[in-house]
C-alpha cells in the first residue's frame, strides 16, 4: 500500500481546531473546555468523522473521534460526548498523536520470518499463507514434542478489547496452551483485595471522588497516570475535600495536595498502622460497623492462632446450610454464638476486646480473644514515636491526621501500583485497608479505597466468546516462567516448562520483569518459538521467529470496557487496515483453521473480520449479564452506554450491596465463579486475620510492616545491603503508556529523546553526579545508562526511571535488567488466575548509581 501524506491543509486545519474548541487547555480551564467542546459536524462530505476508543492498557479508555479524509486519519479529536458532562472530555496528547505510530516508520507492513538470530532484526518479508503455514507447523510440532501446555499465551489486559482478546482466549482453550495472566504479570494485582474483601480489585470511579470530604493518597500519581481524571480530583478539593498524598517523592499529585507527608520508601504499612492505632486508642472507630461486616468479633484460639469453628465448641454444631467454601465461626456476648457467614446480623452486644474461655467438644479448655483485641495488641508497637523513626512522618502530623480522618467523612484511600509493586505490597494494602474500614467508610458514596491500575478487570461475563463449550483453561502465572516453579505453588506447572510463546498486545522484552532473562532464553533456544502479532516492529518483534502484522484500533471493531469511568464503548474501524496489516481475530481464526481443521467453526468462518466482530458483540451484550442487559450494539454505534450496577442512578461504588443490603463479602469477580473467590474470606466478611498455616508461620495473620529488601534482595544476596543501597524504582511517565509511545516522535521530543534517571541532591552530590551526566544505574543483574535528574523533591537513597523506553533507546540495554522474579510463598497460598496469583514486584530492587567511566 501506498503511503500518504499526512499534512493538512490550512483549510482542514481550521476546520478541526474549530470543531474542538481549540483543546488546548489545562487542569483550571477543565470545566471551560466541557462548555466549549462540541462533536464536530459532518459538514464537508470529503472529510467523515468516526467515533472508537483509544485502547492503551491506561484504564482511560477515552472516546476519539477520528478525521478521514481519503481514507486516511488525519487528525484525532476528543469525542466529548459522554452523557455525564464530568466525563467531557477525555483524551491526552499521547492518545491525540496516535497517527505517528499509525503512519509511523515501525508501523507493521509484511509477515515476517526470521531468517538470523533473534534480535538481530534479520528477517524476510513473506506471505500471510507462509507465514501462517510455518507457525502452525512449529506450534504443532512443538505441541507434539512437550505438549500442548508449553505453550504459554502473552495477551495483555482484556477490557482493552473483549472481541480481539477473547478471540486468542478462544483458540488457547481449544488448543489446550498456556495462558498467562496480564494482571499479576504486570505487577498491577494488589494482592490485599483478595486476602481482606474476598475479591480482585475494586474502586470508586473518579467522578466518586467529589462527594470524598477527605482523600489519602499512597504512592499514587494522578496527575501523570490518570490524565483523563486528573480535573475530578483537583474538583474534589475545590468543592471542599482534604487530599493528603503520602510519597517519598514530590510528584504533580503531590503538588497539587493539601499536604505532602514525605515518607520513606515502603514504609507506607507502618504509617497506615500508626495511624489505626490512633484510631483505636481514642475510640474514633466505627464499633457498630465492625460487628457488623468484619471479622474483628470472631474469637481466635490463643494456643493455636486458628480461628474458633462452631463445630469445635462444646454446646455449638456445626450449621447445615453453609457452602462447603464457607465456614462458620464464633463470636461471644455472654454465650458462644455460631456465626453464619451467609449472614450479617451478629448482635451489637457481641464481644471485640478481652479474653474468655471456652470448652471444646474433646474437654479441652482454651482462651480465645476476638480478632479486635489481637489487632489491638498487635498495634501496640507502632507508637506515634516509633512511626516517626520508621517513616520519618513526624509523630504530631500521625495523630493530628488521625482524628481529622475520623471527624471527616466520606474517606477515600488511594492505593498506587507503584506502591504495591513491592514484595510486601499485599501488607500495605492489608494495612490501609483498615482505615477506611474502622471508620466505617466502605460501601458508601465517595468512601472507601481503590486501586487504579491497568484495564484488567472483566466488567461483565464473557465466557461465551473467551471459553468455547465450557471447556477447561490452562493457566499459569508469568512469574514462573522466569523464576521456575516452586514447592508451595497451587498453579499447575507444565510438565516440559513453557517452549514457546504466543504474543499479543504487548511488549514483554522491554517491558516485563527480567526482560533480559526472555531474551537470554530465546537466544539459548529453551524458548524455541516466539510468534507475535504487533502493528509495529517492538523489541519483542526482534526476538520473534515470527511476526504477524496486526492493525491499531482505529482499523478494527471492538468492545472496550474499564475499570475507572462505567461507560461500554465501541471500538469502530475508521480506516482499512494498512500494509498487509490484519485484525488478530482474522489472524487467529486463520491460524487456527490450521492447527486443527474443527477449530474454524468457532469464529465465524463465513464473515469478514468486522462482521464477525459485531456478532460476537451481539453475543457477549446477550449472555453478558446484568451489567449489560438492555445494552444493544447500536446503542453503542451512537456513543457510550453506561454499565449497569445496583447502586442508584448506576454508580460505581464497591460493596454497595454488602453494606446497604448486608450481603455476604465477597461480590463476584468476573470472570470467576463466587465459589472460587469467596473462599478468600470463608467468614463472608471483610477479613484482617488470617490464619491459614503460612499466614500464621509468616507472622502475618494480621497486618503489619515489615521492611523492604529483608525477606527479599537480602535473603537472596547477603552481601546486597552494603553493596546496594539505592531503591531502583520504576516509574510510569506521563510520555508513555508503558511502553506503548515510546517511539512516538512527538513524546520523545519533549524528552529530548534522553531517558533519565532522577535522583536527590544530597545523593548526587555524594556521588559527583552532576544535573545532565550520564549515569549507570547497577546491580548484579544488569546495567542502565540514563541522563542524571537533580531533584528536590526526589528522597534520598533512590533512583527514579521512568519505565516504558525501548530497548533501541536504551543503547540495547533492557531496564527491567536489574529486577528479580521474587514469589512471595503467601501470594501461592490459593490460585484463581488474576485475582490470587503472584504479583511481580518491579520495585523490590536494589541498586547503585555511578557515571559512566568511573567503574572502568
Amino acid at each position: 500500500m501506498e503511503k500518504k501524506n499526512l499534512k493538512l491543509s490550512r483549510r482542514q486545519f481550521l476546520k478541526v481546531t474549530a470543531a474542538t474548541g481549540i483543546l488546548a487547555g489545562t487542569f483550571s480551564t477543565a470545566s471551560f473546555i466541557r462548555q466549549t467542546v462540541a462533536a464536530p459536524k459532518q459538514g464537508d462530505p470529503n472529510i467523515n468523522y468516526v467515533r472508537t476508543t483509544c485502547s492503551p492498557n491506561c484504564t482511560g479508555a477515552c472516546g476519539m473521534k477520528a478525521l478521514v479524509e481519503d481514507g486516511q486519519i488525519k487528525s484525532i479529536i476528543q469525542a466529548a460526548d459522554y452523557p455525564e458532562a464530568e466525563y467531557n472530555p477525555r483524551g491526552c496528547l499521547k492518545g491525540l498523536s496516535m497517527t505517528n505510530l499509525i503512519y509511523g516508520p515501525d508501523r507493521m507492513q509484511k509477515p515476517l520470518i526470521l531468517n538470523g538470530k533473534p534480535g538481530s532484526g534479520d528477517f524476510k518479508e513473506a506471505s500471510w499463507n507462509e507465514t501462517l503455514d510455518y507457525t502452525a507447523g512449529r506450534l504443532k510440532e512443538i505441541a507434539d514434542k512437550y505438549g500442548p501446555e508449553s505453550i504459554g499465551v502473552l495477551f495483555q489486559v482484556g477490557g482493552t478489547g473483549y472481541v480481539q482478546k477473547g478471540a486468542v482466549s478462544r483458540l488457547a482453550t481449544l488448543a489446550g496452551w498456556t495462558m498467562h495472566h496480564a494482571y499479576d504479570q504486570n505487577g498491577d494485582l494488589p494482592m490485599f483485595w483478595p486476602m481482606t474483601f474476598g475479591v480482585q480489585s475494586e474502586e470508586l470511579e473518579p467522578r466518586e471522588w467529589n462527594n470524598s470530604r477527605y482523600i489519602m493518597i499512597f504512592g499514587s500519581n494522578i496527575l501523570a497516570t490518570r490524565i483523563p481524571d486528573a480535573h475530578l480530583l483537583l474538583e474534589a478539593r475545590n468543592r471542599g475535600a482534604k487530599i493528603l498524598a503520602f510519597d517519598p517523592n514530590f510528584t504533580p499529585t503531590a503538588a497539587k495536595a493539601d499536604e505532602w507527608i514525605p515518607i520513606k520508601a515502603s514504609s507506607d504499612a507502618a504509617v497506615a498502622l500508626g495511624l489505626a492505632r490512633v484510631l483505636i486508642e481514642e475510640t474514633l472507630y466505627d464499633s457498630d460497623f465492625i460487628k457488623t461486616f468484619t471479622d474483628l468479633p470472631l474469637l481466635v484460639r490463643v494456643d493455636n492462632g486458628k480461628r474458633l469453628k462452631a463445630e469445635e465448641v462444646n454446646g455449638l454444631e456445626k450449621l447445615s446450610d453453609v457452602p462447603a467454601y464457607r465456614e462458620a465461626y464464633v463470636a461471644y456476648n455472654g454465650q458462644f454464638i455460631a456465626v453464619h457467614p451467609e449472614k450479617l446480623d451478629l448482635p451489637l452486644d457481641v464481644m471485640i476486646e478481652g479474653e474468655v474461655d471456652v470448652t471444646l467438644k474433646t474437654g479441652q479448655i482454651v482462651k480465645v480473644k476476638p480478632a479486635f483485641q489481637l489487632l489491638k495488641e498487635s498495634l501496640n508497637q507502632y507508637t506515634p514515636e516509633e512511626i516517626e523513626k520508621l517513616t520519618e512522618m513526624p509523630k504530631d502530623d500521625l495523630v493530628r491526621i488521625a482524628r481529622e480522618m475520623a471527624g471527616n467523612k466520606p474517606l477515600h484511600v488511594i492505593y498506587g501500583a507503584g506502591n504495591y509493586q513491592w514484595y510486601h505490597g499485599d501488607l500495605k494494602g492489608r494495612a490501609l485497608a483498615l482505615l477506611p474500614v474502622l471508620t466505617g467508610n466502605i460501601g458508601k458514596s465517595g468512601a472507601g479505597i481503590s486501586t487504579y491500575a491497568g484495564q484488567y478487570r472483566i466488567r461483565f461475563k464473557v465466557a461465551e466468546w473467551w471459553v468455547p463449550e465450557g471447556k477447561k483453561q490452562n493457566w499459569l502465572p508469568f512469574l514462573y516462567v522466569l523464576h521456575g516453579p516452586t514447592k508451595t505453588m497451587k498453579a499447575k506447572w507444565p510438565k516440559n516448562g513453557i517452549k514457546a510463546l504466543v504474543v499479543g498486545w504487548g511488549n514483554p522484552f522491554d517491558q516485563h520483569n527480567m526482560s533480559n532473562k526472555l531474551r537470554e532464553m530465546v537466544e539459548k533456544e529453551e524458548l524455541e518459538f516466539v510468534v507475535t502479532t504487533d502493528f509495529q516492529m517492538t523489541t519483542t518483534c526482534q526476538y520473534s521467529h515470527a511476526v504477524l502484522p496486526a492493525v491499531s484500533w482505529y482499523e478494527k471493531t471492538d468492545l472496550v470496557a474499564t475499570p475507572v469511568h462505567p461507560y461500554l464503548q465501541l471500538q469502530q474501524p475508521a480506516v482499512d487496515p494498512l500494509y498487509d496489516g490484519k485484525p488478530e481475530f482474522w489472524i487467529v481464526r486463520e491460524l487456527a483453521k490450521r492447527l486443527n481443521p474443527d477449530f474454524e467453526k468457532y469464529f465465524y468462518p463465513d464473515l469478514e473480520p468486522n462482521q464477525a466482530a459485531e456478532k460476537v458483540i451481539e453475543l457477549l451484550l446477550k449472555t453478558g449479564g446484568p451489567e449489560v442487559a438492555g445494552i444493544t450494539l447500536e446503542q453503542l454505534k451512537k456513543g457510550p452506554v453506561r454499565l449497569k450496577s445496583e447502586v442508584p442512578g448506576g454508580r460505581q461504588i464497591p460493596f454497595y450491596e454488602q453494606v446497604q443490603h448486608k450481603k455476604p463479602f465477597p461480590p463476584v469477580s468476573l470472570p470467576a465463579k463466587l465459589e472460587q473467590t469467596a473462599q478468600f474470606v470463608k467468614s463472608g466478611r471483610i477479613e484482617f486475620y488470617k490464619d491459614e498455616d503460612l499466614m500464621l508461620q509468616a507472622g502475618e495473620a494480621l497486618p503489619i510492616h515489615k521492611p523492604p529488601f529483608e525477606e527479599s534482595e537480602y535473603a537472596l544476596n547477603p552481601l546486597a545491603k552494603e553493596k546496594y543501597q539505592f531503591c531502583y524504582v520504576t516509574r510510569n511517565a506521563i510520555y508513555r503508556v508503558h511502553s506503548t509511545h515510546s517511539n512516538n516522535v512527538w513524546m520523545n521530543e519533549l524528552q529530548d529523546g534522553k531517558p533519565r534517571v532522577w535522583l536527590s541532591p544530597e545523593d548526587g552530590k555524594a556521588k559527583g553526579i552532576k544535573e545532565g551526566d550520564e549515569v549507570e544505574i547497577f546491580n548484579d543483574r544488569g546495567t542502565l545508562k540514563a541522563y542524571a535528574i537533580i531533584d528536590q523533591g526526589v528522597g534520598r537513597k533512590q533512583a527514579v526511571f521512568e519505565q516504558g523506553w525501548w530497548s533501541r533507546y536504551l543503547k540495547g540495554a533492557s531496564y527491567n535488567s536489574l529486577t528479580y522474579p521474587f514469589i512471595k510463598p503467601t501470594h501461592e497460598l490459593y490460585f484463581v488466575p488474576g485475582m490470587w496469583s503472584p504479583n511481580t514486584a518491579w520495585n523490590e530492587c536494589l541498586c547503585d548509581v555511578r557515571k559512566v567511566g568511573e567503574g572502568l
